[in-house]
């Protein structure tokens, strides 16, 4: 009996060993994750179907987490500049991981922090949004062409709302 609690003492070790070196091989790599096309585009259509709803011509872009563009909807007379303002509020929202609204405020009320519109592709208006899941920021929701980047936020946040239970 005295052996077998040891060779099973032993075996037990080895594996936690072995369990250990895997684990230190692996600690370079992590995982992360991404929305689907899908859902990116479930996103991108809610928003612009939240905005027509209030009469709101609109286009809504949904970036990645490193602010690449997974989906793009332009609402029929929606301008042509709100296809760009659309990208680059989702850009922001997703580099930032923060809402455009809450960084144009905080950038209005701080002078230091004004220097954020000078970074390549950052638009400090209302209307970015970060599509978070837990914990975890997949992209951002960026509307453009309501008047008002609160409203265009309101519809981010629509858009998001039906979709949360994807986002679990």
């Amino acid at each position: 009996m005295k052996s077998f609690r040891t060779l099973s003492l032993t075996a037990a070790l080895i594996a936690a060993g072995f369990a250990g070196t895997v684990q230190a091989q692996s600690a370079g790599i992590r995982s992360e994750r991404a929305m689907t096309l899908e859902l990116a585009t479930q996103i991108a259509a809610g928003a612009v179907a939240a905005c027509q709803t209030n009469g709101y011509a609109v286009t809504a872009a949904v970036v990645d987490r490193a602010g690449q563009l997974r989906a793009l909807q332009r609402a029929d007379n929606a301008g042509p500049h709100t296809l760009e303002a659309a990208r680059a509020k989702a850009f922001t929202s997703a580099s930032a991981r923060n809402a455009t609204l809450a960084m144009m405020e905080g950038a209005q009320k701080n002078p230091a922090a004004a220097n954020l519109v000078h970074i390549p592709g950052f638009l400090l208006l209302g209307g970015g949004v970060p599509v978070r899941a837990g914990n975890d920021v997949l992209g951002a929701v960026g509307v453009g062409g309501a008047p008002g980047g609160h409203l265009d936020e309101q519809c981010a946040m629509a858009a998001l709302e039906k979709v949360k239970e994807q986002l679990k």
